[in-house]
């Protein structure tokens, strides 16, 4: 008899607000990078892939058995949205601004509402979105080889190397 999972792995797009280019600067993704490492640490998330551009982000990560998928990623995107709040206005308060919404339950918003997110059932989908992340950067002219874009998991598949300690290997 097969076992299946709880929850399946997911392919999980998450973007900023207009299309703004705040992950641009390397203290944005690092902030992506840490809430990451708390879920992995902290057994909520498996992290197969990842892709961190500089406005939005593409994941490959399995929630993990006790976990509530919605409620992983509601705090993933509430918590990196108040650290990049936090962080703008101590370095850039007109960019901030840039922010600004009316909205009843939020001042700031950063994230558009809602993120794409796609359980992969196959491993043929599997494989195919992971390579789609690992190319991101290639495709965006940031860089010649996938493994040479720093933000990405593609790093960890070329060479065995996971600067961040984020991903199980698939």
């Amino acid at each position: 008899m097969q076992v299946y999972p709880i929850h399946w792995p997911e392919f999980y797009t998450a973007t900023i607000l207009d299309w703004k280019f705040l992950l641009h600067d390397d203290k944005y993704k690092d902030i992506i990078i840490s809430s990451l490492q708390y879920l992995v640490k902290n057994n909520k998330i498996k992290l197969y892939a990842f892709v961190i551009m500089s406005n939005h982000i593409h994941l490959i990560w399995q929630i993990l058995s006790g976990n509530n998928p919605y409620k992983i990623k509601h705090s993933f995107k509430k918590y990196t949205a108040h650290q990049m709040k936090f962080e703008l206005k101590k370095t850039n308060q007109r960019y901030l601004k840039q922010f600004k919404v009316d909205k009843i339950d939020r001042a700031y918003q950063f994230w558009k509402r809602y993120a794409l997110s796609i359980e992969l059932f196959t491993e043929k989908v599997f494989l195919q979105k992971m390579k789609y992340i690992h190319n991101n950067p290639v495709k965006a002219g940031i860089c010649k080889k996938p493994a040479d874009y720093k933000y990405s998991s593609a790093n960890f598949y070329d060479v065995g190397r996971d600067e961040f300690q984020l991903i199980s290997p698939y």
